[in-house]
């Protein structure tokens, strides 16, 4: 536990100084002997240590004690002094645990057993109470106070151990986006070059739409990083500038990836209809992942990407006659895509099956629930 300021405390051991020094004169009120200098100076003994009470409360308790102990002995009221002892055990009970507060507790009623021994005018059995009931109260409220303190802590602890849990998950999310974007606008753009570089002396009309394909994807491919980054920039109003992409745009990916020279066929069946932001945006990821797969590792003669739309969910496959075994062994030893995929169907209480087929190639399955629950779901995660 944090110490208390010095100057806090110095500014309680200084109050607590002057009540002490008020009470004096009512020593001979209360059939006392009257406080002379000496007893004075032993009341401001008393309380003066209470200034580093917080730095090593133990001693301090001990010095208080012993200085009160000699006050007492010197035949004054003990009442007097009696508010630093009470202070000292509360703090060495709320900064210390039981193994220093108990005898500074026990040592506190000792102390006022021997004050009310030498004083006649008490009676016995006010004197045994008070020795008893005060230090075990004063302990109490230390030992509360202590535990309040280490549960604040540890509440702080888990706060930030939450927050940078958070700060993990988004860059991993973060990061995420900005490989599916860049990665397949990137391998398309690669095809593309390499087309265009081999028919650039020989077909200058095949190289000079290789080029244009190149443009066209590269400019998809910035206004995808921007609308990604809008999601980190939103406007005033909390509202993203555009919005993400989503299934609606697989015709459009599959015309670029057969620009690159992949064919690629897109089956849809159901009825379409508008998802989840969250949903949509998943399935779409996923397949331009997996295209992005084959267009890099593959070598497949073609692929397809099949999409069905079910009452309570949305399915989409994509599959390739490539080298199916290869690839699979690839991608386990290297690939971060797989490992996105999963991430992402996981986030959203999908299924993905990832695997070659039997009959040769490659087959990436995602199937994400689009009811009520799983939309609702979707909008805690994301909250």
């Amino acid at each position: 536990m944090r110490s208390r300021p010095l100057v806090v405390d110095a500014l309680i051991a200084a109050a607590l100084t002057a009540v002490a020094l008020l009470l004096g004169p009512d020593a001979a009120r209360q059939g006392q002997d009257q406080l002379d200098a000496t007893a004075y100076v032993l009341v401001v003994l008393v309380h003066l240590p209470l200034v580093l009470r917080g730095r090593c409360p133990t001693a301090v308790c001990c010095v208080v004690h012993a200085t009160w102990l000699t006050y007492i002995v010197a035949g004054y009221w003990p009442v007097v002094c009696s508010f630093g002892p009470m202070l000292a055990v509360y703090t060495v009970a709320s900064l210390r645990g039981p193994r220093s507060a108990v005898p500074c507790a026990a040592l506190m009623g000792g102390t006022w057993l021997l004050a009310g021994a030498g004083n006649p005018t008490d009676s016995w059995p006010s004197v045994v109470g008070q020795a008893v009931v005060y230090p075990a109260v004063l302990w109490r409220f230390g030992v509360l106070a202590r535990r309040s303190a280490e549960l604040a802590r540890q509440l702080h602890l888990e706060q930030a151990a939450r927050a940078r849990r958070e700060v993990t998950e988004e860059r991993e999310r973060i990061a995420r986006e900005l490989h599916d974007v860049v990665a397949h606008h990137l391998s398309v753009i690669s095809v593309q070059t390499g087309l265009a570089r081999f028919v650039f002396d020989s077909d200058r009309h095949t190289a000079r739409s290789a080029l244009d394909i190149i443009e066209a994807t590269g400019r998809e491919a910035l206004d995808e990083l921007r609308r990604t980054l809008s999601v980190l920039r939103t406007d005033d109003d909390g509202a993203p500038s555009g919005p993400m992409p989503g299934l609606a745009g697989l015709a459009e990916m599959a015309d670029r990836v057969r620009a690159g020279g992949l064919p690629v066929t897109l089956t849809i069946e159901g009825t379409p209809r508008p998802l989840a932001p969250g949903v949509d945006l998943c399935a779409f990821r996923v397949v331009q992942e997996a295209l992005t797969n084959v267009l890099k590792h593959a070598a497949a003669e073609s692929a397809e990407i099949r999409l069905r739309y079910e009452p309570h969910q949305v399915t989409v496959s994509v599959t390739d006659d490539g080298q199916g075994v290869i690839l699979d062994r690839e991608r386990a030893v290297r690939g971060h895509g797989l490992l996105g995929m999963r991430e992402r169907a996981k986030l959203y209480g999908g299924q993905i099956a990832i695997g070659p087929q039997d009959r040769g190639g490659f087959a990436v399955r995602l199937t994400l629930p689009t009811s009520t629950t799983a939309a609702r779901q979707e909008d805690d995660a994301t909250t």
